[in-house]
């Protein structure tokens, strides 16, 4: 590749190209989670993704075994159209009704958050990372979720595994040298 050719960004692909995906990702017991996705499940698979300013939440039932991970891009949008699952605002209400769908309770449920870096920002305390790990701290505070890990902020990305067999997560940072 070019040194000067643009990179491929799963961020800027229409939902209806991103789903084509999401079929393909799928394979065997991994499930690959794209910008602007949610997904919740009761089999013991492995979730991931990668985060950079985006940020990730892991909603797990250690009664259940059960849980789901989304994964947004912007704090606040739109609630409805194609892409309103890129918005935490959506995006957190969104996982956590479909881990409850699966049979999961609130009182259950434990929370992990991911992403947030600000690789280019000079005011860590107001950029976007910072906003999007805010809000889910926020969410998860109102529904009584508590909060057990937490790998956020930073100038990094990283590669998040949630493995919904035991709620564990695998993370893997990556230096802006070899991004």
């Amino acid at each position: 590749m070019k040194e000067n050719s643009p990179k491929f960004n799963p961020a800027m692909l229409p939902t209806e190209v991103m789903k084509t995906y999401e079929v393909a990702e799928r394979t065997g017991s991994r499930h690959f989670l794209y910008p602007g996705q949610v997904f919740a499940t009761p089999d013991p698979i492995v979730i991931s993704t990668i985060l950079g300013s985006c940020a990730a939440v892991c909603l797990w039932d250690r009664r259940k075994r059960a849980g789901g991970m989304n994964h947004y891009l912007l704090p606040d949008g739109a609630t409805d159209g194609p892409n309103r699952l890129r918005y935490g605002n959506v995006a957190n209400p969104e996982l956590l009704k479909q881990v409850l769908a699966l049979g999961c309770e609130v009182k259950n449920l434990q929370a992990k958050i991911f992403g947030g870096s600000s690789a280019f920002s000079a005011d860590l305390s107001n950029s976007l990372g910072t906003r999007n790990i805010d809000l889910a701290e926020n969410f998860l505070r109102s529904a009584g979720i508590p909060v057990v890990e937490r790998d956020v902020s930073g100038k990094h990305g990283r590669r998040l595994l949630f493995q919904i067999e035991d709620g564990l997560t695998t993370i893997k940072s990556f230096d802006q040298a070899s991004v």
